[in-house]
């Protein structure tokens, strides 16, 4: 028996914050969290500036253009 590999892209297609934790939508269903601890301009941001994301590269990233943040879903799935 041999097993198929597929090469899929995470994208993302939501993303949310609390007041301690992204968490991030994918096109397949998954669903990552991570600290905000770990974007420290993201940690420091009101409510209102992180609510104020887009995606870029399709998909590939998030971006908070009032913080100059960016944020890869690849950088999320890797292990800290």
């Amino acid at each position: 028996m041999s097993i198929a590999s597929i090469d899929v892209r995470p994208l993302a297609v939501e993303v949310s914050c609390t007041s301690d934790t992204l968490h991030v939508v994918l096109a397949d269903g998954r669903q990552i969290s991570v600290p905000l601890k770990w974007f420290p301009r993201l940690e420091a941001a009101s409510p209102k500036d992180l609510k104020n994301w887009r995606l870029i590269g399709g998909g590939l990233g998030v971006h908070w253009e009032a913080l100059d943040e960016d944020v890869s879903v690849e950088s999320l799935l890797r292990l800290r």
